[in-house]
């Protein structure tokens, strides 16, 4: 089989973490959200997630100052509304509003978390080490929650230039770890 160059541009493409996600981060009363596909789980129990939210970011700020977010995981059919999110700045405009996301209360955090969501997490960073040199948070999670009617839902993968990937068929294997 012939082999071609990777652009490296192009490595994330292949290499990409998990489904994305929605952040959402409250300061001061106010209530923002953006849509996040650059993040890993660092442990299991307590489980940690590293992600990156860059300085440009509305949601950096908030994030730095409150060191409080809530991860909220959107199953496939919200798509055009992940996209929506993604491309534009709550800088400009109420995201919760224009997108028609509802906020609940969390229990331990001050961000909200989304009701449209499947499954929300909400998290406290606990390194920041890493935020000045690579915007990198790594985060506690402090409490979950999942909508069980929805247990099963697809997720969607960025891919890279506005094209996503969506879950499909799950398999199983007998594991010998707990």
């Amino acid at each position: 089989m012939a082999m071609r160059d990777l652009p490296l541009a192009r490595v994330y493409q292949f290499i990409e973490p998990g489904p994305v996600v929605l952040l959402t981060t409250a300061e001061r009363g106010h209530l923002n959200v953006m849509t996040m596909s650059w993040h890993m789980m660092v442990e299991f129990e307590p489980p940690l997630i590293a992600c990156i939210v860059g300085e440009g970011d509305y949601s950096f700020a908030a994030l730095r100052r409150t060191g409080e977010c809530v991860i909220a995981i959107p199953a496939a059919e919200l798509a055009s509304t992940v996209v929506g999110i993604g491309n534009c700045s709550g800088r400009d405009v109420d995201k919760f509003a224009r997108f028609g996301l509802t906020a609940r209360p969390a229990r331990l955090v001050t961000a909200p978390l989304i009701a449209e969501c499947f499954v929300n997490l909400e998290c406290r960073g606990i390194d920041m080490r890493l935020v000045r040199r690579y915007d990198m948070f790594v985060l506690e999670v402090i409490k979950g929650w999942i909508d069980p009617a929805r247990r099963n839902a697809r997720t969607l993968h960025h891919r890279g230039f506005g094209r996503f990937a969506v879950d499909g068929e799950t398999i199983s294997f007998r594991s010998r770890m707990r």
